[in-house]
């Protein structure tokens, strides 16, 4: 195996230099980087982790505790802090937790304390006091995505305003029998994004003097949840919104869906609006709210980052609030004037 000054000869540098960028601990600039990673890459040099970790007392592995994987909000999310990751030449050690209260102290009080970590990632899920206490007791930075979590940096959408926004965007087309389609009220995830987003909508329809008796459904977070449930609220003329907000753009499209096999015209009798900026949104032509869950993963990557290049200051207790945008298409048009 070549030896490090033959990289560094190669790149046009110091020793000291090539070890800075291949270990990533120290500043060197990006063409510099890229560089001595081509000399490396030329004479099949790699640095030995476990050296590296010897020398800096780190092993650049970070830990992302999250709830799904096979969510599409939860996979872009993790797509974005792999990518990130990566080019910060950081691995990633995935937990996945569910509702399981042993499961999660175990990963908590073994895996995440115990495992050679650097830093923790956590996505929607509310971390205890004690959960961050301890683990910032072992110099473990944190960061959290979905929520406010006290003491730690975190981000997240406001559910509440883009529910809000989604809502207003019906009502200024003029409808007035609206309806909601979401995550179930009691059994949701942390952060409670179900209930905030139809505080969101009711909050809307309030501001709209407009009252409605029956304006919720619950559904699954799925196309197929969408689907069953626009089944059941379009099928009857007399009780059938002209317009509906969905907790997600994969609700709204099975709404759509079940609109289609209902001989239900959409916008010309069902306007739909959803949140996420999913892939499928803009083949179905639905309006939606765009929030990009691999920019916030990307995001967490840079407020934790940031605290290990300064092991020395106290965690910033900040929340970043994301803006999401409103993107219009073709699944929302003004209501007719025979519906009112």
């Amino acid at each position: 195996m070549s030896i490090l000054a033959d990289v560094a000869r190669i790149a046009g540098v110091s020793k000291s230099t090539a070890s800075r960028a291949l270990s990533g601990r120290g500043y060197v600039s990006e063409d510099t980087r890229r560089r001595v990673e081509s000399a490396a890459a030329e004479l099949g040099y790699v640095v030995s982790s476990t050296a590296a970790s010897l020398v800096t007392g780190r092993t650049r592995n970070v830990a992302v505790v999250i709830p799904y994987i096979n969510r599409w909000y939860f996979a872009e999310v993790l797509e974005g802090i792999e990518a990130a990751l990566i080019r910060a030449g950081y691995d990633l050690t995935l937990y996945r937790l569910s509702t399981d209260r042993d499961l999660r102290r175990r990963v908590f009080d073994y895996f995440l304390v115990r495992k050679r970590v650097d830093a923790v990632i956590s996505v929607t899920i509310d971390l205890s006091p004690h959960e961050v206490q301890m683990l910032q007791s072992l110099g473990k930075p944190l960061v959290g995505i979905g929520g406010r979590i006290d003491g730690i940096p975190s981000l997240s959408i406001d559910d509440v305003e883009t529910a809000r926004l989604a809502t207003e965007h019906l009502i200024s087309l003029g409808h007035r029998r609206i309806l909601h389609i979401g995550g179930d009220q009691n059994e949701q995830m942390d952060f409670r994004v179900h209930s905030q987003r139809y505080t969101g909508f009711c909050r809307a329809l309030a501001d709209a003097g407009i009252s409605i008796d029956d304006d919720f459904r619950e559904a699954d977070f799925s196309i197929e949840g969408g689907f069953t449930v626009g089944l059941a609220v379009l099928g009857d003329p007399r009780t059938r919104p002209t317009a509906i907000f969905a907790g997600c753009d994969e609700i709204a499209i099975g709404v759509m869906v079940a609109a289609r096999q209902l001989g239900i015209s959409v916008p010309g009798e069902l306007s739909v609006i959803g949140v996420d900026g999913h892939p499928l949104s803009g083949m179905f032509g639905l309006t939606t709210l765009v929030q990009e869950p691999g920019g916030q993963g990307a995001r967490a990557v840079e407020l934790l980052l940031s605290q290990l290049e300064h092991t020395d200051a106290p965690p910033p207790d900040e929340h970043v609030l994301l803006p999401t945008a409103l993107t219009v298409r073709t699944s929302t048009a003004a209501q007719r004037p025979a519906q009112r």
